[in-house]
Order: structure tokens, then sequence, then C-alpha cells
């Protein structure tokens, strides 16, 4: 078990305040309108880009960890807060620029487009794993709360498939996230594996 380092306030501010920058960057470019000549295009990609940074920084923590970065798994759930931040965003965009808060037409939308159907599915999973989030109430689940958490899993596939079908001709951003999920499932496939064996061997 790789434990992490000590907590440090200050370096936890740090990353906090890190983990914003993007945000902070978008916020000044709306104010500015310097968003280019699509602005609600920007937002969406922007935004669901961040997503998919930050649920590939969520599933390397572990692995990272281990071979010789423990500080990262210090702030995973800070990470995985920060995507479900993300996609929240983008889901506001896009609530606001292409369905115009109508929920009559969010089902149409989520009927038409797999896409749309994939990517929401993925934010409502995001929802109760953001909000067990909090300590209290980790304590309280207990063990359900690891069960609860991997979770995470079909987040990540959900949001590769949401960028996939996105994608069209251009696949290539969607081919990079797609082996690094592999590459981070079957880490945890043998890590998996491994535990099993040493169990029963003792």
């Amino acid at each position: 078990m790789v434990i992490p380092p000590a907590w440090n306030p200050a370096a936890r501010a740090f990353f906090f305040l890190l983990c914003l920058v993007p945000f902070l960057a978008l916020s000044n470019a709306v104010i500015s309108d310097s968003l280019g000549p699509d602005p609600a295009e920007h937002l969406m990609h922007v935004t669901g880009e961040w997503v998919m940074r930050f649920m590939v920084l969520v599933l390397a923590a572990t692995p990272l960890a281990r071979w010789g970065w423990p500080r990262l798994a210090r702030y995973r759930r800070m990470l995985g807060l920060y995507a479900w931040f993300y996609a929240t965003l983008h889901l506001l965009v896009f609530a606001q620029v292409y369905i115009g808060w109508s929920g009559g037409i969010l089902v149409e939308e989520l009927a038409k487009r797999p896409y749309v159907l994939v990517g929401f599915l993925a934010w409502l999973i995001l929802v109760p794993l953001g909000i067990t989030s909090a300590n209290s109430i980790r304590r309280k689940m207990g063990r359900n709360w690891r069960k609860l958490h991997k979770l995470t899993y079909a987040v990540a596939i959900l949001g590769w498939l949401h960028l996939l079908w996105l994608s069209r001709s251009d696949v290539g951003d969607a081919v990079v996230y797609g082996v690094i999920f592999v590459l981070l499932f079957l880490y945890r496939l043998w890590n998996w594996q491994s535990k099993a064996v040493l169990h029963k061997a003792s």
C-alpha cells in the first residue's frame, strides 16, 4: 500500500488553485470576449477536454504513486471533484446554448444523439461520487464507499464514448484517451489479480 506524503495545507491550497486555472482562464476569455468566432463551441470543447484530463489524473494517481510519485494520490479526491465541476460546466453550457433549459428538448436530444446520452449518464454518475466524497459521508458508508467509487471507471468509459462519437472523422484525441484508459484499466486488472494470488497463497 502506498502511503501519501504528510498533509500540507499550503500545497493543498496551491493544488486547488492550480486546478481552478482553466476555469479562471475561461472566465477571463468570456469577460474579454476573446472566445473566438464560435464561443459556445469553444466553451464546450475546453470544459469537456478538462473533464477528460482530470479523469486521467484520477485513474493515474494510484499507479503513479506506486511508481515513485505518491503526492498525487493525496489529491485524488480533489481531482475527482474537479472532474465533476468541469463536467457540470460542460452540461450547463450545453443546456444554455443548445437546449435552452427545456426539459422536453433534453429528452429529445438524449433519444436522438447517443453522445448526449452517454455524456449525461457520465455526469449523473459523477453526482453521487461527488456528494459522497465528504469525509463524514465516507465514514458512514464504510466499505460501501469504495464499491460506489469504482463507478469512476464507468465515468471514464462513458466520457470516452462521448468524445469518440463527437469526434466524427477527427478521432485523434479519442484514440489517445482510449489508449491511456486501456493501459490504466490493464494496470488495475493486473493489480487485482496479483492481490488475489497473494491472498490465496496466504
